[in-house]
């Protein structure tokens, strides 16, 4: 709810400027002031599968502990281009993650942070072939992780996208697809498919 009356704030303020600006014909500023409003459209109507590709999903993830886990996907981006600064990108889901555990219980964990060592909002998934200690809130170990990286400057997308990735990973079919899933090409397909029966709320 938070993050719709935020977006609808934002717009109706971009609105209230447009119109000013129709009225002293600023017709650069009007080009500018639309295309936000179009990328805000854009982006709250973004989907998991629209930020998740292939190559940022890991099958079997190497790492035993917790902290292994996480560097483990966050070094999946560090040739990325949309990354200008990998170590900030590490620091904002470290940092958060001392805050309060993103073990959100049922054996998945979203480790998340938002930076502005990013030019667009970036993720990634792996498995573990053996649960691992994660402190999560249920105190049950966890096999599936989900690192979302989001811009500073987007909060209300970040928002929108954590909870769409929790009521996907809340179905228990979901994430015993996910389990059984033996290479990143059929995780990608699971969460493709699963993402085409998920109605916005």
């Amino acid at each position: 709810m938070e993050s719709y009356l935020w977006g609808n704030l934002i717009r109706n303020t971009i609105f209230l400027y447009l119109i000013k600006l129709l009225n002293k014909r600023c017709i650069v500023k009007l080009r500018y002031y639309f295309g936000l409003l179009i990328q805000l459209d854009i982006l709250e109507q973004m989907k998991v599968t629209d930020i998740l590709k292939k190559d940022f999903i890991i099958s079997q993830l190497k790492g035993k502990q917790k902290e292994e886990v996480i560097n483990e996907l966050i070094d999946l981006f560090k040739q990325d281009t949309r990354v200008n600064d990998i170590e900030k990108v590490r620091s904002a889901v470290l940092e958060r993650e001392k805050i309060m555990s993103t073990g959100v219980g049922k054996g998945f964990a979203i480790p998340h942070g938002k930076t502005d060592g990013i030019n667009e909002i970036i993720a990634a998934f792996g498995k573990t072939n053996s649960p691992i200690e994660y402190q999560a809130l249920d105190n049950k170990p966890v096999s599936l992780v989900f690192l979302l990286i989001g811009k500073d400057n987007l909060v209300s997308t970040h928002i929108k996208l954590l909870s769409r990735i929790s009521r996907m990973m809340n179905k228990d079919e979901f994430r015993e697809g996910l389990l059984k899933a033996n290479s990143s090409e059929e995780i990608f397909e699971l969460f493709k498919k699963e993402e085409e029966n998920y109605f916005e709320v």
